[in-house]
């Protein structure tokens, strides 16, 4: 089959081009720049120039890749929905697979929650043969900004060595564990590993079942959130024991953070949403879809090896994913905040990057 692939140079794209390729798929994807379209023909596709900025060339791309089916990865939440539906049209397209958020069913009024949600009612008055998946928090892999700067926390976490050891890591072995501050320590998250999120994604394509239906993609079962952050000690060998800490002041510390950052790695709004479940029903994507998340804690471990941090984790069957990481210390733990003006949003995203997206 002929896809094209939008949104595929990024964290999530990189996995879904890939598997599409080793699938035998020819597949085609957009690309804005020469280091993307670079990346894209190294993984096997054929790269487009196409920027979701530019409708008129967006239908050139989109009518040259000849496809037969669209992935969308590129982000719902700027705006472009408008354009992209309008080159699915002059490109022929009939089938298409786009990848949203569970972030829309926060509480929280953030601005890309109204622009997501308007999103979805175009792709399902749309008339294409559509399915949507909404990931939860996304992590894995070494290239994750997620989930890593949890594990690099932890790495990094002082403790004394044990009297008469030396060297690597199994100085840790038999320490007392190291007290964690975790704000929201008891809601729920479900964060779903990219590897699997990808293969959903590419057997969503084919899934006629899934036709005309929107899933929610997360890991096998939530976790409170001291759960989470209990797993990626134990990845890397070390013992921790979360504390519950009030969520007031890490939220007053980076609201008071984001102002003066220039390019804030961690906004307000993800800490207010760690007060919020973020529990789904993965059944639909099971039972359509042949969703097989790996259970967290192995998933992190492989994570925390493929960052060099600890040694592999053994393989392990499916069992029977955003707030950032960051968020799981304390203010104290929060970079110091920079004083120069904060400049204007970027505006690529793909999903799992923003907090607000789980």
């Amino acid at each position: 089959m002929r896809i094209l692939i939008t949104g595929g140079s990024g964290f999530l794209g990189r996995r879904v081009v890939a598997r599409a390729v080793a699938a035998g798929h020819d597949v085609r994807a957009l690309a804005r720049g020469d280091q993307a379209a670079r990346t894209l023909r190294e993984l096997g596709a054929t790269d487009l120039r196409g920027d979701l900025d530019d409708p008129a060339g967006l239908a050139a791309a989109f009518l040259a890749a000849d496809a037969t089916a669209l992935v969308n990865l590129a982000s719902l939440g700027f705006g472009h929905i408008g354009a992209i539906l309008d080159a699915t049209s002059a490109g022929h397209l009939h089938r298409a697979v786009f990848v949203s958020t569970t972030g829309i069913r926060t509480r929280l009024e953030p601005p890309t929650k109204r622009v997501r949600l308007a999103a979805e009612r175009a792709i399902e008055a749309s008339g294409l043969d559509w399915t949507i998946i909404r990931p939860t928090m996304i992590y894995g892999g070494a290239d994750d900004r997620n989930m890593a700067r949890l594990l690099t926390l932890l790495a990094h976490l002082p403790a004394p060595p044990q009297p008469g050891r030396s060297g690597g890591r199994s100085w840790r072995v038999g320490l007392p564990p190291v007290p964690v501050p975790v704000p929201g320590a008891a809601h729920l998250h479900q964060p779903v590993h990219v590897d699997d999120l990808a293969a959903t994604v590419l057997r969503a394509v084919t899934a006629q079942r899934s036709v005309g239906r929107a899933y929610d993609v997360a890991g096998p079962w939530p976790l409170p959130l001291r759960d989470i952050v209990t797993a990626a000690g134990s990845a890397l060998g070390r013992r921790v024991h979360p504390l519950s800490v009030p969520l007031g002041p890490a939220l007053l510390l980076a609201q008071r953070y984001e102002r003066h950052a220039a390019r804030p790695r961690l906004k307000a709004e993800q800490i207010a949403r760690l007060a919020e479940d973020k529990a789904y029903d993965i059944g639909p994507a099971r039972r359509d879809l042949g969703h097989q998340p790996r259970p967290f804690e192995a998933g992190i471990a492989d994570q925390a090896a493929a960052m060099g941090l600890t040694t592999p984790h053994p393989a392990s069957p499916p069992a029977a994913g955003s707030a950032s990481a960051l968020t799981t210390v304390t203010a104290a733990a929060l970079p110091p905040p920079r004083q120069e003006a904060r400049p204007g949003e970027g505006h690529r995203s793909t999903p799992g990057r923003s907090g607000a997206s789980s």
